[in-house]
């Protein structure tokens, strides 16, 4: 009986050993959080130090310049004779749109244009050209003039139409910027203006031709306004007369 007692009893030891080793349910289960509960990750993370309108905002791009091309020509002019075009960039710092007029004879056009401000990093040099076929332009060439904030450049160029007739031309202006650092180049095409002009003759006549007329028109004026020019034109028949006498 006794060695009974002792087989059972090592009977509900082993089922005991057995069950803990492999993990009850309810011994094992871990309660659930409640709603209320603060989650354990939530304690590590750092608290916000900065709200987002502290944040330095990033530099802006420098705004562009403001200017204004103004170009002046003769529509028209006479074949053999010279006229002077000219170009003219300024600060507009009304920021008005100049009008085509016509001012002396001469037609006048404007226009507002925006040009990268970079004088603190680049040399900028205004360029210009003035390709007109047929016509005596003078220079012929590109020319250029420094450009400076705030400064006006001008052009001038000197035409002489050789024939009569229509002549069509372009005006060129290019912007050139020169890093002061590491001295490239790079080149902006600003503005390409056309230009009509009329090489017209006074009566058929060249140009030089008509200026000898007029000069001895003008002489011939002079002569027939002098005072006594009746008594000396009769003075000179009666010696005449006197001879043939």
């Amino acid at each position: 009986m006794r060695i009974h007692n002792r087989a059972f009893l090592y009977s509900i030891i082993t089922v005991v050993i057995v069950l803990l080793g492999c993990g009850m349910p309810a011994s094992v289960a871990t309660p659930e959080s409640e709603p209320g509960d603060a989650q354990p990750t939530e304690s590590l993370l750092p608290e916000a130090t900065e709200s987002p309108s502290s944040v330095l905002p990033t530099p802006q791009a420098a705004l562009p310049e403001r200017r204004r091309l103004t170009l002046e020509f003769p529509p028209r002019i006479r074949a053999g004779d010279s006229d002077v075009v000219r170009l003219t960039l300024e600060v507009d710092e009304l920021g008005n749109l100049t009008p085509t007029a016509e001012v002396g004879g001469n037609v006048v056009t404007g226009e507002v244009i925006e040009i990268p401000n970079l004088y603190e990093s680049h040399h900028v040099v205004a360029e210009a050209r003035f390709d007109l076929a047929g016509v005596e332009v003078r220079p012929a060439d590109l020319i250029s003039e420094p450009l400076a904030q705030g400064n006006t450049a001008t052009f001038y160029w000197s035409i002489r139409p050789p024939e009569v007739g229509v002549y069509r031309g372009t005006i060129w202006l290019y912007l050139r910027f020169v890093d002061k650092l590491n001295g490239e180049e790079s080149r902006k095409t600003v503005s390409a203006q056309i230009v009509e002009i009329e090489a017209a003759n006074l009566l058929g006549l060249s140009g030089q031709f008509a200026r000898m007329t007029g000069v001895v028109g003008s002489i011939v004026g002079t002569i027939i306004g002098l005072p006594f020019l009746e008594d000396i034109i009769k003075f000179l028949f009666k010696g005449r007369n006197r001879r043939h006498k």
